[in-house]
């Protein structure tokens, strides 16, 4: 689903960022991501997000060679992608609820049909309290389980998510893993960068370290 060839990055003149990546990630597969601060996670979620353009080497998504994509395939590649950022991304002027909803809307689907699937997600992260809420009014770890809830609830055949348990308690973190993992049975790849390794070391999965711009895969 995912292949890197000989992949580098780098920002201006300087040092690459990250350097000869080479691996693949296949459909329905389940990896973390991690590595100190500063070694490049978010820059990798950026790459294959397609909000980040490699400075050299091959990025291959959905069998399409990422270099040939033109400004009008990107919409339709990003739909089949959910992505959580470490910055929540959550629109102001929308509340909780059409915040999750967003993508579903943007498929054309109608509210009558999703309302109580984005309800009871909501219920299932803890914000059931929460649906007529505004961004404003929410703390960082319920933005941050709004951001988990609006990435899955469209079912994405690949899941990115930056430091998606940060800011919750280890017991919210344990029950927002399983989340991933039931997501990852129903046939989406997953890929989560964290630095918490208490939470790598509760699910069986290949791991990507990043270290010293270099990737070094653990399956």
């Amino acid at each position: 689903m995912v292949r890197f060839e000989n992949v580098g990055l780098r920002y201006g003149p300087g040092p690459e960022v990250l350097s000869d990546l080479s691996f693949q990630i296949d459909a329905n597969s389940f990896q973390f991501l991690t590595g100190p601060s500063g070694a490049g996670k978010t820059s990798l979620l950026r790459l294959l997000f397609l909000s980040l353009k490699p400075t050299r080497g091959l990025i291959s998504i959905f069998g399409r060679d990422t270099a040939t994509l033109t400004r009008r395939d990107l919409p339709d590649i990003r739909r089949r992608i959910g992505i959580v950022f470490q910055d929540f991304r959550l629109l102001d002027h929308l509340t909780t609820f059409e915040n999750v909803a967003l993508p579903l809307r943007v498929l054309g689907r109608e509210e009558s049909i999703y309302r109580a699937e984005v309800v009871e997600l909501l219920r299932w992260v803890g914000l059931g309290d929460r649906v007529n809420a505004y961004p404003q009014v929410l703390s960082g770890g319920e933005k941050q389980r709004a951001a988990i809830a609006r990435a899955v609830i469209s079912r994405p055949e690949f899941l990115l998510a930056d430091e998606p348990t940060g800011n919750v308690d280890p017991h919210l973190a344990r029950r927002l893993l399983r989340l991933f993992v039931e997501l990852h049975k129903s046939g989406t790849s997953v890929l989560i960068a964290t630095h918490d390794i208490a939470l790598m070391d509760l699910y069986d999965a290949r791991r990507l370290v990043l270290s010293d711009s270099r990737l070094h895969i653990y399956d």
